[in-house]
């Protein structure tokens, strides 16, 4: 269902993360949402190619040449308030690099952006004995998220990684939270994986959510909980949300290959 979204406001939430407030006369596609992970695709039609009202990419992707389509980008959809029409989208911002990001960037109020969604698939099981969240700046809005839906008594570590301390997020954490953040800056490749093998292993039945870039969550973080741990896979929701040096496109072939691989 795409929902049009009309820029009310932003903030930065740190060096590396924007936040965009949206206001719309209908959020009803969120109103049966309840995962945290909630997402939307974003829909930025190409400059200088004319679209039909609307911008259905399935009917788009019968009738238009693959160049002129719009891209589409993956993101988190924060706090939807249904009945106040009222939504935010953290985005990762990288300079002039990328699609999303610069648009974020530039946008003002009055500015419009088509959505798809929202879909999704994790929320934190209130029967979990204690979570574990981890992920990079891409992950931070799931992250932000997840910890606004626990109770102020629940047991969670959270492992987050990002550039230095400088871009560091304020989070919603419970009163019992333990959080780390790993700086990319002066760390070694691994650093994220270390630091969750570095967790002490509290006892209980925990829920894992780990998500970020592919190659770290994919060979790195979930051979340590699937093997090493012995965590069922209910209890993980574990994904790469892109990988280094690949477009959005780029990881959706990569991911499509890997899923494949793993089939045969």
């Amino acid at each position: 269902m795409s929902t049009e979204l009309t820029v009310t406001s932003t903030e930065d939430v740190t060096p590396a993360i924007r936040r965009v407030w949206f206001r719309s006369d209908d959020l009803s596609a969120f109103a049966d949402s309840t995962d945290t992970d909630r997402y939307v695709k974003l829909v930025f039609p190409k400059p200088g190619v004319d679209y039909p009202d609307g911008l259905d990419m399935r009917a788009l992707r019968r009738t238009m040449a693959p160049e002129d389509l719009p891209t589409v980008r993956t993101y988190t959809a924060l706090f939807p308030d249904v009945e106040a029409g009222t939504v935010a989208i953290d985005f990762v911002v990288h300079g002039d690099e990328g699609v999303a990001g610069p648009w974020a960037a530039a946008a003002n109020p009055g500015d419009r952006l088509l959505v798809n969604g929202p879909g999704g698939g994790y929320a934190p099981d209130p029967s979990a004995d204690w979570h574990l969240l981890v992920g990079d700046d891409s992950v931070v809005p799931a992250i932000t998220a997840a910890l606004a839906a626990l109770p102020a008594d629940a047991r969670v570590q959270v492992v987050i990684e990002v550039e230095s301390e400088a871009y560091e997020p304020v989070l919603p954490v419970p009163d019992g939270a333990v959080v780390r953040f790993v700086h990319r800056a002066g760390s070694a490749p691994g650093a994220l994986v270390d630091a969750v093998r570095d967790l002490a292993w509290w006892p209980g039945r925990v829920q894992a959510f780990v998500h970020g870039e592919a190659e770290t969550t994919m060979h790195g973080l979930r051979p340590y909980l699937l093997k090493e741990r012995g965590l069922d896979r209910g209890q993980v929701s574990i994904s790469g949300y892109w990988r280094r040096g690949r477009s959005e496109e780029g990881f959706r072939t990569w991911k499509s290959e890997l899923a494949s691989a793993e089939g045969s």
